[in-house]
């Protein structure tokens, strides 16, 4: 078995093929089209027939390599950016280079053999596309939003809208801001004017996304829209950034991923956890929205809040352990979400 590791670019691909033991025994560096990619293959079968392709975890850099990889029927592993910084430090070669850091990914593969495997692309990443894409539209009519309330502050500190009322499309507040800022001339207003009627813009666009999401969450993830606190919404941010759950070996792996596994932190005698930071921190903002509506409103949560707080934890630790718990329950939604799927199209077919 060898492992050939990636450094990925927009222009090219470097490749270091290293052995069981670590010892580079080829690099090659060619370029991002798919006749490219075929011709890293033939290169690549010298080295024998078993081997395992490390790709550091960056996918808008490695999608297409990926792609036709997994194409082929390779093995593909995706080695977060953090695991490369250990092996460029133990490594005897100083600097850093694309070779460098190919030979880093190589290495760290070789080191943690529990790696996430790559899948082709399927429903999932549209979700997440379309979730990334009202993600930056909102984002935008808030930069606006803020850009717009301090023009009607200069016309007239005295009038304003009430907090979030914009940025809800709620359509009597845009119509009256409309209207006052619609009473001034000059540059103060007519800029004003132009922000509202970008605002209105936005707020379409985000229900249109809105609108074409929920037929697809719904159709991909039944599972998880049946859970207390999780809404279309945080369950198109779930299925979207796990991107195939069938990629983690376990429920342990998937908690550790999404950055719910506590971190062990142990001081003479005393042994205790503390709060992960690592992780996908959009995985594990979706998990604390569900955990912050259980907390309110599911029978068997608020009794498991209140048994941790009687065990002696604090309402932060108790959160924290209800979190680790809903990541397994999101693991194990989204494994009956993709059997249910597969059940449905094997009945079609």
């Amino acid at each position: 078995m060898v492992i050939l590791g990636i450094d990925a670019h927009k222009q090219t691909h470097t490749v270091v093929v290293v052995d069981a033991r670590g010892r580079k025994l080829g690099e090659r560096t060619v370029g991002t089209t798919t006749a490219d990619h075929l011709g890293l293959l033939v290169w690549a079968s010298r080295f024998g027939t078993e081997r395992r392709w490390a790709v550091e975890d960056c996918r808008h850099l490695s999608r297409r390599l990926e792609r036709d990889l997994l194409g082929a029927g390779q093995q593909v592993v995706r080695v977060p950016p953090k695991l490369m910084a250990h092996a460029r430090t133990a490594g005897r070669t100083y600097g850093k280079s694309d070779p460098i850091d190919a030979l880093a990914v190589a290495r760290a593969a070789l080191r943690e053999p529990e790696l996430p495997t790559a899948r082709l692309d399927g429903p999932a990443r549209e979700i997440r596309l379309l979730v990334d894409h009202r993600d930056d539209l909102v984002a935008e009519r808030t930069r606006i939003i803020n850009r717009l309330r301090w023009h009607l502050h200069e016309l007239d500190p005295t009038w304003h809208p009430p907090a979030r009322s914009l940025s809800r499309g709620s359509v009597k507040h845009l119509a009256a801001t409309e209207a006052f800022v619609g009473r001034f001339d000059g540059m103060v207003a007519h800029l004003a004017g132009q922000l509202v009627a970008r605002v209105w813009e936005l707020n379409v666009q985000i229900d249109q996304l809105e609108a074409d999401l929920e037929p697809r969450v719904r159709r991909l993830a039944p599972s998880l829209l049946a859970l207390c606190g999780c809404g279309v919404l945080t369950a198109a941010k779930l299925a979207g950034e796990t991107a195939d759950v069938r990629r983690f070996r376990s429920k342990d792996a998937y908690a550790r991923h999404n950055g719910t596994a506590p971190l062990p932190v142990w001081s003479a005698n005393k042994q205790r956890h503390r709060l992960s930071r690592s992780g996908n921190r959009q995985l594990n903002l979706a998990v604390h929205r569900i955990a912050l509506t259980q907390a309110r409103h599911h029978p068997d949560a608020r009794r498991y809040l209140a048994r941790r707080r009687a065990g002696g934890n604090t309402p932060t630790e108790a959160m924290r352990a209800l979190k680790r718990r809903l990541s397994d329950v999101v693991y194990r939604a989204l494994q009956a979400d993709i059997t249910t799927d597969a059940n449905t199209q094997a009945v079609a077919a």
